[in-house]
């Protein structure tokens, strides 16, 4: 997948995430302290800043709960205390979607938002979730924000006794004007904070949901639930020839207000 482009995800995408995940090979580790987390960094041609790998196991937290978890857009508002918006512009089939997504960053640091098109795969014993940077025209950059970029942002889930295993991938340019140096040491500290809201956010998601309106409103799992959904044009996710937002050379204002 790449930013920008909006096509529907096949076997190969979700291929390459495994791989990113499961091989080791050129990455750095850089947090391994005995406590289930383990964090890597790796350098790639083309981008200045580095991907990002995190593997975890959640004990007592089976694979489809933190599959319902990394998905449910109500039940993010709830764990994800950085989120300032979220909106499900529509599906582009069952299986890709694509959405907006604003969170908060601490003074005198901007905000940041992406357009992002969300793929995901349920193999059963593995589920796979991609995403990537895409536009929509009615969702142009926002006063306030600076439209950031996911090159690749990936989960895999599997399935272990007692609970379940959790591999993160992540490369994401958050534009501006923030010293890449700076960018890249924030990431992999920030991590292993992640694990541990979504380590929380798992043990309380099956009691949360048994007390929403309607507990099987689920789309990644049921399908059919898409067709009542929002429909998204890929006519809609072309930029203009004048369209900057996906640009790695556009530099939006950062830090002055």
């Amino acid at each position: 997948m790449e930013a920008g482009v909006v096509k529907i995800a096949e076997d190969s995408d979700f291929d390459m995430l495994k791989k990113l995940v499961d091989e080791h090979t050129h990455w750095k580790v850089e947090y391994d302290k005995g406590e289930d987390v383990k964090v890597w960094t790796k350098t790639t041609p083309g981008c200045n800043f580095k991907m990002v790998k995190v593997q975890t196991v959640f004990h007592n937290i089976p694979a489809n709960t933190m599959f319902d978890v990394l998905h449910d857009p109500d039940y993010r508002k709830e764990w994800d205390e950085h989120m300032l918006a979220s909106v499900e512009i529509g599906y582009l089939n069952p299986n890709n979607d694509v959405g907006y997504y604003a969170l908060s960053c601490p003074a005198p640091v901007k905000n940041r938002d992406f357009v992002l098109q969300r793929s995901w795969l349920d193999l059963g014993d593995e589920k796979l979730i991609l995403n990537h940077s895409v536009f929509h025209k009615d969702y142009p950059p926002r006063k306030g924000f600076v439209r950031a970029i996911s090159h690749l942002t990936g989960f895999v889930v599997r399935p272990v006794e007692k609970g379940c295993f959790l591999g993160y991938i992540s490369q994401t340019d958050p534009r501006g004007k923030l010293p890449i140096w700076l960018v890249n040491k924030i990431t992999q500290k920030f991590a292993p904070k992640v694990v541990k809201q979504l380590k929380k956010a798992g043990e309380g998601y099956e009691y949360w949901k048994s007390r929403q309106k309607n507990p099987l409103d689920k789309p990644w799992v049921y399908p059919e639930l898409t067709l009542l959904a929002p429909k998204v044009s890929i006519s809609d996710c072309v930029p203009t020839s004048s369209d900057t937002t996906l640009s790695c050379s556009c530099l939006e204002d950062d830090e002055t207000e």
